[in-house]
């Protein structure tokens, strides 16, 4: 983080402080002090005893540096939860009041701003997680992602959003981070250049994004960020919170008046500001060890003889004593790092053969499996505004199945949110589940809605509306069936499905009516 911006923003943690300890004392309403404190990248928890902060990383990148930094954070304040995030942040849990406001301030120093992870502000900006090792990538779009993650910085003091502002890139068609349905998204294109999608969004009435602009220069991205953040900021909806995301001007403008209004606050950019840049490229200069490796959750990357490890705790609930472990690990490994996934996992890049064979023991304790890697965002019983317990249910499920000893594939990777909000994009997952409230004879019932069709990639993109409701204790139920089915036709639930949807329906009627 730039020096300046770290000194602007100093000076405000003793507000912060102040209205953190007047809210333990009962002086601040859970709303009041939500308002305040998500600006900071900190919330309550459910209860408003302890402290949730979530770290600024843009393009979800974990240098060494900064893993041990993390490492000894979580060791000097006890941290017993730490979470990776969809937005390829990581959060750390259960903190006490007492000492949040100078874990903030070192977490700053260390640049990892938290300011503005929350709240009506920009937020961490996002990229393909193997951007710059991928075999196949377009071309490297992170040093683009940290760019404009510094930049939309300038706009955390300086000027009011209606709501909060996500911005991601994409290394390929492949849309890990949603690039096509965000705020603000590039798409890299096989020419070099991007294609730029905007006003687009999940959660309730969600919207693909409009693609504003094609084969725009890399080095012209951040007039296209000022861009959004001028439109959003004249047209954005002030007064009711529920109607303030971009995604409503494609209903209060019209799509072409959005773009209309977009490609004008663009040519003011062009005309009235010097945004270009010239980030320095990703360079990996490791050599190949000879040793080769393979596996599910070995990566080839594009460099010879290098390899990224893929990662996954479950539900994305890393222990805090796991950063001490892979720090200690890879301390010593030429240009290895970490990389947060928008799914909640992680990779460890640019190990060679014989550290990758280390890596992948370090690692055993994750997911095995592609349904293992299932995504849920923290749930009810840490977050205020959650309906359903997702990290609950999400064990459950991993549990009900392991039981089965299904082969890989047999069920897909499913995505659970607590409520509305999609933390964990299940709109786009090919069986997502949300928090919802089932009527039963015997009274109302935790239930979760179920989604299914869902796919992010460019070109093929559906988002996907919630159906029926199970009840939440029948859904493990639901899937060792549906992996019954699909087991005994000697097949995996991608080819299955094309060609069974009715028979899925069924089912989920079936356990519905339940």
């Amino acid at each position: 983080m730039a020096k300046d911006f770290l000194e602007e923003f100093i000076p405000d943690l003793e507000e912060f402080k102040e209205k953190t300890m007047a809210f333990h004392n009962k002086k601040m309403t859970v709303a009041e002090y939500k308002g305040f404190s998500g600006g900071f990248g900190s919330y309550a928890q459910r209860g408003g005893e302890k402290h949730m902060l979530r770290l600024r990383l843009a393009g979800g990148q974990v240098t060494k540096d900064k893993l041990k930094f993390i490492a000894e954070l979580c060791e000097k304040y006890n941290v017993s939860l730490a979470k990776l995030t969809t937005c390829q942040s990581i959060q750390l849990h259960n903190l006490e009041a007492s000492d949040l406001c100078d874990m903030i301030e070192s977490v700053w120093r260390a640049g990892m701003v938290s300011r503005g992870g929350g709240g009506d502000f920009p937020r961490n900006v996002m990229a393909s997680p193997l951007s710059g090792v991928q075999e196949g990538e377009n071309f490297d779009v992170l040093p683009y992602a940290r760019e404009t993650a510094d930049y939309l910085m300038n706009f955390i003091k300086a000027v009011k959003f209606p709501r909060k502002l996500k911005v991601c890139f994409a290394n390929s068609s492949t849309n890990e981070t949603h690039a096509t349905f965000r705020d603000l998204g590039f798409v890299s294109r096989p020419d070099g250049k991007f294609d730029v999608y905007i006003a687009g969004g999940l959660g309730n009435k969600h919207k693909l994004g409009v693609k504003a602009a094609e084969g725009t220069e890399p080095s012209k991205v951040l007039y296209y960020a000022k861009a959004m953040v001028d439109t959003f900021v004249s047209y954005g909806n002030y007064t009711n919170r529920a109607q303030s995301r971009t995604r409503f001007l494609q209903d209060t403008l019209g799509i072409d008046g959005l773009k209309k209004a977009f490609l004008e606050k663009l040519d003011n950019a062009f005309k009235n500001e010097e945004l270009d840049i010239c980030p320095e490229p990703y360079i990996i200069s490791k050599k190949d060890d000879g040793t080769r490796v393979s596996g599910r959750r070995v990566t080839a990357q594009k460099q010879t003889g290098l390899y990224a490890v893929f990662y996954q705790p479950a539900g994305g609930k890393i222990a805090p004593s796991k950063f001490r472990e892979l720090y200690d690990l890879i301390k010593d490994m030429e240009d290895v790092e970490l990389r947060i996934t928008p799914e909640e996992g992680l990779y460890i890049i640019n190990c060679n053969g014989t550290e990758a064979e280390k890596v992948l023991e370090a690692t055993e304790d994750g997911a095995s499996t592609i349904f293992e890697t299932s995504v849920a965002c923290i749930g009810n019983q840490i977050c205020q505004v959650g309906v359903g317990d997702s990290q609950e249910l999400l064990g459950m499920c991993i549990d009900a199945v392991r039981k089965e000893n299904f082969a890989d594939g047999i069920l897909p990777q499913i995505h659970i949110s607590g409520c509305p909000s999609s933390c964990a994009a299940q709109q786009i997952a090919e069986i997502g589940f949300r928090g919802a409230i089932k009527q039963s004879p015997d009274g109302p019932k935790k239930a979760f809605a179920i989604y299914t069709g869902g796919c992010p990639y460019q070109g093929r993109e559906n988002l996907s509306d919630f159906g029926k409701s199970i009840i939440a204790e029948a859904i493990p139920q639901f899937l060792v069936e549906l992996g019954k089915i699909i087991s005994g036709q000697n097949t995996t639930y991608d080819k299955w499905i094309k060609d069974n949807g009715q028979k899925l329906d069924e089912l989920i009627c079936k356990y519905a009516e339940m």
